[in-house]
């Protein structure tokens, strides 16, 4: 059956599946009056094999065909990319079809007639299809253009933080460098204090490269990883301690986990460099659990102990500094009294502030 007269640009497009000539006769004549283009086939094979070749718009579909019915072409066409919506029709008044066939992916039901008003209503259904199906591509493609913007802001990203990660290294860089052309130990060991925490820092932006994450950091690993490079860089024969680290796999904001890095690296530090006499081998233990919407972290050792109210042994720049982060996470700290050696403990929200 060919086209009905009109411009082939305006017109839509309509395949009718249906072994009744007749009735496709009064189709094409009827829905020409809406605007609609009608073409006729007379099998399942022959609808499947007019939708490959493209340019169809809708497909009314009839239920009981030579051989077959409707039902078994359906998927069939739905399988289709970007499949053209279907109308499904049918002369049954079993509900049962209906519903077979909206879930097979028809996109509207109807009961077949030869009244104007079927046609009126048919027109009035593939319109909505239409309309609909218009709307899902439009969805699709500004799904798309989303999902393309997000991945080009995540790499982006991920460049930002592979380049602050490589300045924060070549501070460091510089700053051991520095230490090696000084004979003052006290200035050495300040220097080497503020290499380790940019490196706290360092670390942080070096994870968000390297798992391309975006804006948290999984604590645990990202915690082995900063205790494994602090204790390859501070254990020596007068101080050969071992850090052990107990964490849970909680993912933290960027700013939190930097902010955390830098208190495990102070407390875990002052732990290497005062709990047990030179030369004598000790164990410090970092735990990091969540309960009930808190992260709580505890530093501990069973050393020589520390008693909070005493002056800090040092230039006491690291006390300040666990203060400053304790309360840029609304925290402080707690000193456990009971504990035989050092105990600090720390409990912060996961959640963000409002």
């Amino acid at each position: 059956m060919s086209n009905s007269s009109g411009d082939a640009d305006t017109l839509i497009h309509i395949l009718y599946i249906d072994d009744d000539e007749g009735l496709a006769l009064l189709m094409q004549k009827n829905l020409a009056r809406c605007g609609f283009s009608v073409e006729w086939a007379q099998s399942g094979a022959a609808g499947l094999a007019r939708i490959a070749e493209g340019g169809i718009d809708a497909v009314v579909l009839d239920h009981l065909l030579s051989g077959e019915t409707g039902l078994d072409i359906l998927p069939c066409i739905t399988s289709v990319p970007d499949h053209p919506p279907v109308i499904y029709a049918t002369g049954s008044d079993d509900t049962s079809i209906a519903v077979a066939a909206l879930k097979a992916g028809a996109d509207d039901y109807m009961l077949k007639g030869i009244s104007a008003d079927y046609f009126d209503l048919l027109a009035a259904a593939l319109e909505q299809a239409l309309e609909r199906a218009r709307f899902r591509r439009e969805t699709a493609q500004a799904q798309e253009v989303i999902r393309q913007q997000r991945d080009h802001a995540e790499m982006l990203l991920a460049e930002v933080n592979h380049r602050i990660a490589n300045s924060l290294g070549l501070v460091g860089a510089l700053i051991r460098m520095q230490s090696s052309m000084t004979q003052d130990q006290v200035a050495i060991d300040a220097l080497h204090e503020t290499q380790m925490r940019i490196n706290a820092i360092a670390s942080v932006h070096r994870r968000l490269y390297t798992n391309r994450q975006v804006g948290s950091v999984q604590v645990d690993e990202y915690l082995d990883s900063l205790l494994t490079e602090l204790e390859a860089s501070m254990r020596d024969d007068k101080r050969p301690h071992r850090i052990v680290l107990t964490a849970k796999p909680v993912n933290l904001a960027t700013d939190k986990v930097i902010t955390l890095g830098l208190i495990v690296s102070e407390l875990v530090t002052n732990a290497f460099k005062y709990a047990y006499p030179d030369g004598v081998s000790g164990e410090i233990r970092v735990v990091v659990d969540q309960i009930d919407g808190e992260l709580r972290l505890i530093v501990e050792d069973d050393g020589a102990g520390f008693a909070p109210e005493n002056s800090a042994r040092g230039t006491g720049l690291g006390t300040r500094i666990l203060t400053a982060m304790a309360a840029s996470l609304k925290s402080d700290f707690a000193y456990d009294p009971g504990h035989d050696g050092t105990r600090a403990m720390l409990v912060f929200s996961l959640h963000e502030e409002k």
